[in-house]
């Protein structure tokens, strides 16, 4: 079954690397697999393309797979998480004028602050802020609900939130369609290149560890195809690997560039990867520890607790049995089929597949087949944790 050709998409963003680097740098061909490509221009569109089977696999919304789960956004498919395939990358950003308003105020813009960010976010902004996110089950959203909801605000129903594709994000900021936004690089950066917003705050400052993006494929494929859905994981994984060692970010840079790809310049692009951003059209740059990751701290582990945590904020928001949405949301980020197809390839594998999500404030070692496993802080900027044996 060598050169068997798989289709899968992706939305052109940063986070879209594996996938791309697994056909670019030859890790797909070395497991007898072609990838056939596709750009998508919405998530909306991505998840049906999956959904009706015009693609096998996908570079995904973590939330997507679960909130389908639970019967949330009118498709009844269900969809497995075979891995993670990226860990943050998001940027909140918001519009020249109220950058303007927030520094008159006293905001001095450190990136790094998600608390002070956001009183100053709120005091700028007034009463209902219309804020961009990509997708209504997006961590994008998940994270702007728990940043200013951590803060008093009533999220969501305090917000005017609305659905725009990454690539059009800047341009509903130019339009004043929207005051701020939360977004994937490199469409928060190019709002700055563009000059008609400011970045605020980095993803990474709400929650240290939140997993971004997703491999998914449909349920049905990947029972009945576990020879392809393991060499399709292990290019991944192997492309994941390949990204996370630092002189290799050139290069990612360049190919992402590409017009069939993200088609940005590769300096954007290679902010992201390096972590040191730009956060204004006057040049002033931060730097962003592990601001998007694709290996370091098992960041391709699809923990259990993490798509529980992701359930358990849906149900809130939209009144189902938290319970009930926990146990379904455990079952589509598949560790056990991580664990069967990648430990021959030596990824990390974890003692347990869940784990108190916030607990860590500091790189932490925990037991693992190796013994060698370092997770990296998980924290939420308000210190909230999430247990879920107990959230129920």
């Amino acid at each position: 079954m060598s050169g068997v050709t798989l289709m899968a998409g992706f939305i052109p963003l940063v986070d879209a690397a594996p996938l791309i680097i697994a056909h670019e740098i030859g890790f797909a061909e070395e497991e007898g697999l072609a990838l056939d490509l596709r750009r998508a221009p919405s998530w909306s569109t991505l998840r049906d393309m999956l959904v009706f089977g015009q693609i096998d696999a996908a570079h995904m919304l973590s939330p997507v797979p679960v909130a389908m789960a639970l019967g949330l956004g009118g498709m009844a498919t269900r969809l497995d998480a075979l891995s993670v395939m990226s860990v943050n990358g998001n940027v909140i950003g918001v519009s020249r004028a109220l950058a303007d308003k927030m520094r008159a105020a006293g905001h001095d813009f450190d990136f790094a602050d998600a608390r002070a960010a956001g009183h100053a976010l709120i005091a700028a902004c007034g009463a209902q802020p219309r804020i961009g996110v990509p997708f209504p089950f997006s961590m994008h959203a998940e994270l702007l609900y728990h940043w200013l909801g951590a803060l008093g605000v009533s999220a969501p129903q305090a917000l005017r939130v609305k659905t725009i594709p990454p690539p059009l994000m800047a341009q509903a900021m130019a339009a004043g369609e929207i005051d701020a936004f939360c977004v994937g690089e490199p469409w928060g950066s190019i709002s700055v290149e563009n000059g008609v917003g400011e970045l605020l705050l980095p993803g990474a400052a709400i929650w240290a560890f939140a997993p971004e993006k997703v491999l998914a494929v449909r349920h049905d494929w990947a029972h009945g195809e576990p020879d392809l859905t393991r060499r399709l994981m292990r290019a991944v994984w192997r492309a994941g690997r390949w990204l996370g060692q630092g002189d290799n970010k050139m290069t990612a840079s360049e190919i992402l560039a590409r017009p069939e790809y993200v088609n940005v310049s590769a300096e954007v692009i290679e902010r992201a990867l390096t972590g040191r951003l730009v956060i204004s059209p006057r040049g002033e740059a931060r730097q962003v520890p592990a601001f998007l990751e694709f290996f370091a701290g098992a960041a391709t582990f699809p923990w259990r607790s993490q798509a529980a945590w992701i359930g358990s904020r849906l149900a809130a928001r939209t009144g189902l049995d938290r319970a009930t949405a926990i146990a379904a949301a455990r079952d589509v980020f598949r560790s056990d089929i991580y664990r069967h197809n990648l430990r021959d390839l030596g990824a990390e594998l974890p003692g347990a597949s869940g784990k108190v999500e916030g607990s860590l404030h500091a790189p932490a070692a925990v037991a693992s087949e190796s013994g060698k496993l370092i997770l990296t802080p998980d924290a939420f900027f308000d210190g909230h944790i999430f247990d879920p044996d107990a959230a129920k």
